[in-house]
């Protein structure tokens, strides 16, 4: 008659991912010829054992659980029954649908599905599968107290995340309000200096036109001023003069719509969504990342004729920012790799491989589009794509991004591009598709990556 066997574990250091290996489980299997009253002793000198593995010529036939062979006990002739029939004909009398887990299942996920059990089978244990011919009972009080600890250190994760969260966004507001109030201080002196261009330009073509009609009138100045004139370089100032007002033009042009695009991507977006136009958002995150778009990294412009898109522009702002992000990041060290091959190596045959690659581009698509099959009167939807021939995405990063579009990922940890997900989706009942690799019509290399941005028109 073999006895039970305790295998103990420490709970001390439960995580969210801790599985049935990590609590105590019980080894005791016995065949079903071994009479129930010697099962009944064994559960009086062990009280903890929450029940009994029945087999047949090592093979599982059930579990009999401690509570109810001791209810057997209770019925009208149940104690004769119990003490002298074998566990194989008990076994008939007490069976009920048993749960089997494997070893490394996560304690969460196996609460969950005792849970799901029928009320009379809440409290029954579970068994746990070692190998082929070995099992071992978990205590289903064990399990859920286990389950509510860690349910416990899950909530507190939880309310950390959240308490930095909330600190990371009002961070990032107050960082917002300060930047926003940056631009509108730039704006204000750029608003006087754009003002006044247009008279200091009509003032230096009058100046102009008086200087040459003096110079009509008087063909031989004097000394004095001929002297003048060389020392101002009268020439060289008329030819410069038109170009310096063009650049303080342009440069304020510049700083104007710098300081527009911070003001854009700092907007707090109001309660409800507002009709935008995408392409001046596009076009402002472009300007706000120019830093980073070096002159080996080509930006392909294909914009569609969209009308307002009702959206939150400050929030989806902030999705093609990290979109466009990823992509430089990705293209940076291919153009980085190509300008070295280029510098260095100008002979071989790679390198002529290399010459007819394309230089790395980020290539932007916006239509109006309607979902394939769908009927005609069915809404549309405005696409933003957002493609890149940058290296392709391996199986494991293409997973990740995809896991990270997940309610589960997303809680444990969240990603720049979850976040876009979650905005996309949830904030705009659109999609947000990833594509990798696409195909390079020019070498026919698998690479890249394309990312669809889907918006409903209302």
């Amino acid at each position: 008659m073999p006895t039970p066997i305790l295998h103990r574990a420490s709970v001390e250091s439960l995580t969210l991912e801790s599985t049935l290996a990590q609590l105590a489980q019980h080894e005791f299997q016995i065949p079903g010829q071994v009479l129930g009253k010697d099962v009944l002793t064994q559960f009086e000198h062990h009280p903890r054992v929450p029940g009994v593995v029945v087999t047949e010529q090592s093979a599982l036939v059930g579990l009999v659980s401690r509570q109810r062979l001791l209810e057997l006990l209770i019925r009208p002739q149940g104690q004769s029954l119990a003490t002298s029939q074998p566990l194989s004909v008990l076994y008939r009398y007490v069976s009920c649908r048993h749960l089997i887990l494997p070893l490394h299942t996560p304690i969460l996920t196996a609460a969950q599905q005792a849970f799901r059990r029928s009320p009379d089978l809440q409290r029954e244990p579970i068994l746990v599968q070692i190998n082929a011919q070995t099992f071992r009972l978990i205590d289903i009080h064990e399990l859920y107290s286990a389950s509510w600890q860690i349910r416990g250190i899950e909530t507190q994760v939880r309310y950390e995340r959240t308490q930095a969260q909330l600190i990371q966004s009002e961070k990032m507001a107050g960082l917002g309000r300060l930047v926003d109030g940056v631009a509108h201080e730039i704006l204000d002196p750029v608003g006087f200096i754009w003002g006044n261009l247009a008279h200091i330009s009509a003032y230096a073509d009058g100046l102009m036109a008086l200087l040459h009609a003096y110079e009509a009138q008087v063909p031989d100045p004097s000394s004095a001023i001929a002297h003048l004139q060389d020392q101002l370089e009268l020439d060289y100032l008329r030819q410069d003069l038109p170009l310096a007002i063009d650049s303080v033009r342009t440069g304020a042009d510049r700083l104007k719509r710098l300081a527009t695009s911070l003001q854009n991507f700092c907007h707090i977006d109001e309660v409800y969504p507002k009709p935008a136009n995408l392409h001046d958002c596009l076009d402002s995150i472009l300007l706000l990342l120019k830093s980073r778009l070096t002159s080996d990294i080509q930006i392909v412009r294909h914009y569609g004729h969209l009308p307002p898109v009702t959206c939150y522009a400050g929030q989806l702002g902030q999705v093609f920012m990290n979109i466009l992000t990823n992509a430089v990041d990705a293209l940076l060290n291919q153009a980085i790799y190509q300008q070295w091959r280029a510098e260095f190596d100008h002979a071989s045959e790679v390198d002529c491989a290399e010459a007819l690659r394309p230089k790395p581009q980020i290539t932007i698509q916006t239509q109006v589009r309607s979902l394939v099959s769908a009927p005609a009167n069915s809404p549309r939807w405005v696409v933003v794509t957002i493609a890149n021939n940058g290296p392709s995405l391996s199986d494991d990063q293409h997973e990740r991004i995809l896991a990270s579009f997940t309610i589960e990922r997303r809680a444990a940890k969240e990603t720049s591009l979850g976040v876009s997900y979650q905005i996309v989706t949830a904030k705009h009942g659109g999609r947000l598709l990833l594509r990798s690799p696409t195909l390079i019509p020019a070498t026919g290399d698998s690479s890249g990556t394309e990312f669809e941005i889907w918006l409903p028109l209302s």
